[in-house]
Formats: structure tokens, C-alpha cells, sequence
């Protein structure tokens, strides 16, 4: 089973994707966005 656990609308918003209780990757948006402490939906954490 996969998991997707996001935290979003805060700062430092990030992704993360588990498969059966192991984490995959993990990111934060702000890797993306060049824009430090970004808050908002982390999509393109999500696409990457």
C-alpha cells in the first residue's frame, strides 16, 4: 500500500511517499519554488 503524507499551508510545506511502512522519498516544495519557508500545496513535491 502507498501512502502520500503532505504538509501543506504551513511553512515549509513538503512531501513525502511511503510503500507497506517504508519511506521512499521526501521533499520540500521550497526546492522548487527557490522561495525560502514556502506555504501553499506542495504540487510540485508532489509531480517530482
Amino acid at each position: 500500500m502507498y501512502i502520500l503524507g503532505l504538509n501543506a499551508y504551513h511553512a515549509d510545506s513538503s512531501a513525502a511517499i511511503f510503500r507497506d511502512g517504508i519511506m521512499i522519498a521526501a521533499t520540500e516544495e521550497e526546492r522548487f519554488r527557490r522561495v525560502k519557508h514556502w506555504a501553499g500545496f506542495p504540487t510540485m513535491a508532489i509531480e517530482s
